[in-house]
């Protein structure tokens, strides 16, 4: 689908792209047995890996997720890339969240990689979207959440044509997209910044549609691309 994602010239201009991906025809269920086992697997890397929050902070990508915000004067030590979180979590001796089976998908890969990863459904957006700084002023519905917030200028968001912003990146997803029971075609979003090499970001993106079209054998990868 030509035009369905654009990032604006300021974020462009300073190294931020986008690797995006469509599956359609998806069944939304409750976390299969061997999505869990790969969860519990991936749990266990992390911890033989880093062993404490304390050293996950010496890892190459999550010093690049921290110097982009950094750079757009956003404190990761407060406000941190969902990838981060969720590390943080398991090394703090929790699971990843059951959610369900495309939300779970995505985590884990996002675990692997620790790439912030994104998924949205199709359906609920109208393209094309755009990550952009906010101007200010934006409402924002965040999953986890019955309230909204409004957006103070500077924000990296992505938002759809006709206002809705969908992602404050890279830690919150709106509930107003987030992948429900009904969901049938799911948005997978990547954000890379410098740093970090699109070719992991490309490799996370296709390891998510893989293991999406593996528990979904009627499920098709209709677009993958990069935006820059």
């Amino acid at each position: 689908m030509a035009g369905i994602l654009e990032v604006s010239p300021e974020l462009s201009r300073i190294g931020v792209f986008i690797v995006y991906a469509v599956v359609r025809n998806v069944r939304v269920l409750e976390t299969p047995e061997r999505v869990a086992n790969i969860m519990a697997e991936e749990e266990a890397k992390v911890r033989s890996t880093f062993e404490t929050p304390a050293r996950l902070t010496d890892n190459p990508i999550i010093q690049a997720y921290r110097r982009f915000l950094w750079r757009l004067g956003i404190d990761p030590t407060k406000i941190r890339p969902s990838s981060e979180a969720l590390a943080r979590r398991v090394l703090r001796g929790a699971p990843l969240p059951r959610i369900n089976s495309i939300v779970d998908i995505g985590n884990v890969v996002s675990l692997r990689t620790l790439i912030p990863i994104g998924l949205y459904d199709m359906d609920s957006l109208s393209p094309p979207l755009t990550l952009k700084l906010s101007r200010g002023g934006e409402v924002f519905l965040p999953v986890g959440s019955e309230g909204s917030d409004v957006l103070s200028r500077g924000v990296p968001i992505i938002v759809d044509s006709k206002g809705l912003v969908i992602h404050v990146y890279p830690h919150r997803d709106s509930r107003l997209s987030m992948i429900r029971g009904e969901t049938r075609n799911v948005l997978i979003t990547l954000c890379g910044v410098p740093g970090v090499q699109r070719d992991l970001v490309m490799g996370a993106a296709k390891a998510v549609v893989d293991m999406i079209l593996n528990i979904n054998p009627l499920a098709e990868a209709s677009e993958f691309g990069v935006v820059v």
